[in-house]
């Protein structure tokens, strides 16, 4: 059978379409985290709260002793308006790169390009409208051309709202990392986002790039002796990119010993639990809960272990 032809899928400006998530709804800094140090040392000595306060510790060593914390993430963390957070903890050089999954950087790039994203899908679906946002598939389009074997989909696309000017990119982890020279690296499964459904968004260059992340997060995680490797939100594509990345690291004769892994997801899974948590690791801690209270949650209990002095660059989010 051919391959169906998609040049005649019709297409609609982003700014026309409902979406669920907006700035405003995004998680706002505090002016000072001091006053809730109390608070976290004042969490019973038990279970999930161990966890809580060992995670933050091993945030905190890995920036003490400049060991690498690598963060992944799935596309639910930015549309539930974690995004400040993340970067923040970039701003400050506690995590040292970032990846994410496809949908990951679909929400960024919308929210960058337009200040909202999430579709209604039920609704959409039933139009014959979903997935079909004219610019979020530019973006994919425009950026997957300086993709090459250095540059990666995430590098590409950062460029790619620099350079356009995205009225909204201080609320993009994929800009911000740009802006401060983390690497950003981008896992996409082909036929799994929506920019796949848009025929001038090149599948080969798409591939290209995606396989230049890859082989960074290779590298990546070649150096992450004693670091800590933090999945949040990406049950499926992340924990098996980064189980691919050990394989290499493992491998290419690479010492991990001493490497930590923890994941925060609403719910257990197989794939975090053996390819995060037990397999890799020489010791992983898993925080189940909601994304938009356990996450700002972690960041204010590492911010209030830092000099109060360092404050975040950007008053957006405060």
């Amino acid at each position: 059978m051919k391959p169906i032809d998609l040049h005649a899928i019709k297409t609609f400006p982003l700014a026309e379409r409902p979406s669920k998530v907006n700035l405003g709804d995004l998680g706002k800094l505090q002016q000072s985290y001091q006053a809730m140090k109390p608070f976290f040392e004042n969490l019973p000595h038990q279970f999930g709260a161990v966890s809580f306060r060992k995670l933050r510790d091993h945030l905190l060593r890995c920036q003490r002793d400049k060991r690498w914390a690598a963060a992944a993430i799935g596309g639910h963390v930015i549309k539930v308006g974690c995004s400040p957070y993340l970067i923040d903890w970039m701003d400050l050089g506690i995590i040292k790169s970032l990846a994410m999954n496809g949908s990951a950087a679909i929400h960024d790039v919308e929210l960058a390009i337009a200040g909202k994203t999430s579709e209604d899908v039920a609704p959409q679906l039933k139009k014959g409208e979903f997935g079909m946002a004219m610019e979020t598939a530019a973006a994919f389009a425009g950026a997957v051309k300086t993709c090459t074997t250095d540059v990666g989909l995430g590098n590409a696309l950062g460029r790619w709202i620099d350079e356009n000017n995205c009225p909204n990119k201080q609320a993009s982890v994929v800009w911000q990392a740009y802006r401060l020279g983390v690497p950003c690296t981008i896992h996409v499964a082909l036929g799994t986002d929506i920019v796949h459904m848009h025929p001038h968004v090149d599948g080969a260059a798409l591939g290209l790039g995606s396989m230049t992340d890859f082989r960074i997060i290779c590298a990546i995680v070649n150096q992450m002796q004693e670091g800590l490797w933090l999945n949040i939100g990406s049950a499926v594509v992340m924990p098996e990119v980064f189980l691919k990345a050990v394989a290499v690291a493992a491998n290419l004769g690479a010492d991990l010993s001493g490497l930590i892994t923890a994941n925060m997801d609403k719910e257990a899974k197989y794939r975090t639990r053996m390819n995060v948590l037990s397999r890799p690791s020489a010791e992983g801690i898993e925080l189940i809960g909601h994304h938009e209270i356990n996450l700002p949650l972690l960041h204010a209990a590492v911010r209030a272990e830092l000099d109060p002095s360092w404050n975040n660059s950007f008053p957006l989010f405060h």
